[in-house]
Order: structure tokens, then sequence, then C-alpha cells
């Protein structure tokens, strides 16, 4: 790393959850300052080691994204720097390598991310360097959105309500980070690691460039509940990574679609939660939900992570995810239903396979989900709403496209009987439920 154009300083911008050059609000505000602007990624190894599975496509698309980047930097004659490590640490390194006069990111909400975050902002204090934090990956954040008496909202539809109300032509201004590459610190090429390099394996994923596909997103409140059909927009994994303006996409619903800008709502939502009780993590929303009575068993918990339950709409949605790190959003419903509600195993057990093999896991939308089909978070089906696997296939599967394009051993003597039979299933749950929430 040597420092060839910025004698009287740099200031730093460490890209998190926005992968991207454009509309990037801590970006353009970084931009705005009177140093040339180097632009950082850590691969955390405290995110990164927790991470078992080495064939994981979410570090791949990553690091496709980050190239994107560095190209695009290379051609205005700057560079990406990444340093895999400890955040703190490397920042430390950088001070000490660099007259680093300013440090600029972007919000992120994750109860590490935030604990993560203040550590390195207090130790830059102590040496004179400010950390600017923004709000970027959504679009009210926090406490932007609550009551008339201060407190958040936990129902879904006011707070809906009012995110509607509080919109305006401000509040979705781009900011434009793309339009001033002369202002990046100009260096040769910095050495671009390989992702075998923080022990992962390269695999396939994403293109990191986003498609919005307008006739989708017109047309998502007829097709959104069909898995057969292309009728979600797949935006979720950028959503996730920043490599999409959040602002771009409220624009595009306001134009297109209400039902799918409920969905881009529903997520904020779902922070929001997360940053007022952050207990919600760990545990249920509603506290008495914690003593339920679940059964655990790790045999029919295996077969459900499988896709062998007998039930061909779960086992089609869990072989889904299992291959692709995708699953349709109906279908997420129905798996998690079922096996908090049919199989009794506790939501925090599929909230963590979800999180291990979702390509567009995000710890607040689902952790919110989770709680939501399990019957205990804030603004949740009520516990005695057990969906039916049979009804839902009849519904939004019946000529079983979606199921036989994952279930190839439908029709074999090799496809399992049901795990355990609906009805017996649901009054087993109601029963289990009803006596726990009534100690």
């Amino acid at each position: 790393m040597k420092d060839i154009s910025a004698p009287d300083g740099i200031t730093l911008f460490w890209f998190r959850r926005d992968l991207r050059l454009n509309d990037n609000c801590g970006l353009y505000h970084a931009l705005m300052e009177s140093f040339p602007v180097l632009l950082v990624f850590i691969p955390d190894h405290h995110i990164l080691d927790k991470l078992t599975e080495k064939a994981d496509a979410r570090i791949n698309f990553i690091f496709k994204s980050l190239r994107l980047i560095q190209s695009e930097l290379v051609k205005h004659e700057s560079s990406l720097l990444v340093l895999q490590g400890d955040p703190l640490t490397i920042f430390q390194e950088l001070a000490e390598k660099y007259s680093v006069r300013a440090v600029y990111c972007n919000h992120d909400y994750e109860p590490y991310a935030v604990e993560r975050d203040r550590h390195v902002a207090e130790w830059l204090k102590t040496r004179g360097i400010p950390f600017h934090a923004f709000k970027d990956q959504v679009v009210f954040e926090k406490s932007e959105i609550l009551k008339n008496d201060g407190t958040p909202y936990t129902i879904f539809t006011p707070y809906s309500r009012i995110w509607k109300q509080k919109l305006n032509e401000e509040t979705l201004r781009p900011f434009r980070s793309e339009i001033y590459p002369d202002r990046f610190y100009k260096t040769a090429p910095f050495r671009f690691p390989e992702i075998e390099e923080t022990g992962f394996r390269k695999i396939s994923s994403p293109e990191p460039l986003p498609v919005i596909d307008e006739t989708i997103i017109r047309n998502y409140h007829l097709t959104r509940n069909f898995p057969a059909v292309a009728g979600t927009s797949r935006l979720s994994v950028h959503l996730r990574f920043g490599t999409v303006s959040i602002r771009q996409l409220v624009k595009t619903a306001l134009q297109l679609n209400e039902a799918w800008l409920n969905e881009l709502i529903w997520r904020e939502f779902f922070m929001m939660i997360l940053h007022h009780f952050p207990h919600v993590s760990t545990s249920s929303f509603k506290k008495k939900y914690d003593f339920i009575g679940w059964r655990n068993n790790e045999e029919e918990f295996g077969r459900w992570c499988a896709g062998e339950t007998g039930y061909p709409i779960v086992d089609a949605g869990m072989r889904e995810l299992n291959e692709t790190g995708f699953m349709h959003n109906r279908v997420r419903m129905i798996t998690a239903s079922f096996l908090t509600k049919h199989l009794l195993i506790d939501w925090r057990w599929g909230e963590a396979y979800f999180a291990k093999k979702l390509l567009d896991y995000e710890l607040s939308s689902n952790n919110g989900n989770w709680q939501w089909a399990a019957g205990c978070g804030c603004d949740a089906a009520p516990y005695f709403r057990v969906f039916n696997p049979y009804e839902q296939q009849k519904k939004f599967d019946p000529d079983m496209t979606y199921i036989r394009l994952w279930v190839k051993n439908l029709s074999s003597p090799a496809y399992p009987a049901p795990l355990v039979e609906h009805s017996f299933a649901r009054e087993r749950a109601l029963k289990v439920y009803k006596h726990s929430l009534n100690q």
C-alpha cells in the first residue's frame, strides 16, 4: 500500500452492505470531503468464521460485486483495497499507514454490526479521526416512524400507513456518488485477493448487476403466490448486499405496484423491530412463547432440512433452498409453518437453517418471518392458524409444476410417506400451544 497522491491526508470509505458506486449515501458524503477517497472492503473474520459451509454462494456474490467495483475504479486510476481480518485491527493499521482524516460508511443495523461500529468509532475518536455513518439501505430507519406517543409500532398496517405518508421527493432523492470519480484516491491497482484466500471455494452465484423487470413488478400482486411462475423480482439478494439502491426500487414500486411496495416496507418494519426490540434476535417477541413445549425431534428436523417430509410442497421448497439458496416467498411460509406447527420444532432451529442456506439472508427479515409463522412475533399469524400443506398445494401449485421441478422422486417408491398426519399434527399443535400459553 503506497500512498502516492494524498500527502495531506485521505478519507476512507468502508463498504459493507452497500456494494455499489451509484446512489450511495455514505460514499457521496465521503466524496464531498476535501481529501481524496480510498475505498475499503474488509472480509470480516468474525462473520466468515461462523460460516461452516465453504462453498457459499453469498461470499462468491460479494466477491463478484467487489470485482465489478474494482474494474470501474481502475478506469479512474483508483483501486479498491480489500483487507481480510478484524475491522478494528485493520483500521489501526490503516491509520498508521495513511494520514486518515475521516472514515465514512453506511449504517448496518444487525447487533454484531452495531457493536463492531461502536468499537471502531471509539478507537478512531482517540486518534481524532471522525467516524461518519449514514442511512442508505432503508428509506426510514430506527425511530423515524413512531406512534404519536413516541413508541415504536408493532403492527405492520399502521406502520406502513405512516411510512407512506412521510414519503416525499426528498426522502427518495438519489445521492449521485457516481458522478465524482475524479475524487477517488489515485493509485496503481492494489492486489485483489482470490476468494480461496478467505477459506471459501469459488462456485456459481447470481450476477451482481440487478435486473429490474418492470413487467414482473407490474403483475406482482397477481403472480407472487405461485411458485411455478416467474412472478417475483428476485431482487432480495441485491437489497441484502446493496448492489441496488432502495430509493430506486421504491420509486419503481410507486410507479408500478403497491403490493410490491408493501414488501419493501415489510423489510424496513422488521429492521425497525430489531432496532427497538433487540431481544428478538434470540427469543420470541412475545415472551410467553418462549415456554412453548417444543418436541425438537432431531431426526424429523433432519428430514425437514433434506426435503424428505412426505409433503410434496414442503419438500419442493426445501430442495429448492438446498440446491439454489433461494425459496419462493409463499413456500417459505408453508415450510416454516410445517416445522413449527406440524413437527413442533423450535422456530429458532428453522431460522438458523435458513440463515445458513438463503442467498438473501437478512437477520431482521428472516427472524421476523419465522416468528410470524410460529405465532410468536410482533405482527404474527395467530398460533391457531396452521397451514394445510395439501390445501396450499391445491391453491398455489395445482398442476404440481413447481413440485415436480424439485421433487424428482415424487412418483418413486423411494419417496417417503408423510412424516405426520395433518389433522393429528394440527390438533397436537393447538393443544401444546394452548397449554404452554396458559401456564
